[in-house]
């Protein structure tokens, strides 16, 4: 069963304080492919590794029914530096 992005985003924004969030279905619409970036302050002090577990564990549901997912985890001070390096 496909993965509406409105429910993604809101089970995204009721775990985490977002900052900022983008959500991509690289499908062509079928809800089968989504890549997510997230910036939230509940990523200070976190590995990369951490968060991503955090995410993983947060979808579970909704990533046991996709074909791929991929995700960028920043705190609001690490995205802005990868804005400025013209991402």
């Amino acid at each position: 069963m496909p993965i509406e992005t409105a429910k993604l985003e809101q089970a995204v924004r009721d775990a985490f304080p977002v900052e900022h969030l983008q959500i991509e279905d690289q499908s062509s619409g079928c809800g089968e492919s989504y890549f997510i970036l997230l910036v939230s302050h509940a990523f200070e002090g976190k590995t990369t590794l951490a968060r991503h577990r955090l995410i993983n564990e947060t979808l579970k549901e909704q990533i046991a029914q996709m074909h791929a997912f991929s995700q960028k985890t920043f705190t609001p001070k690490q995205y802005q530096a990868y804005l400025a390096k013209g991402n």
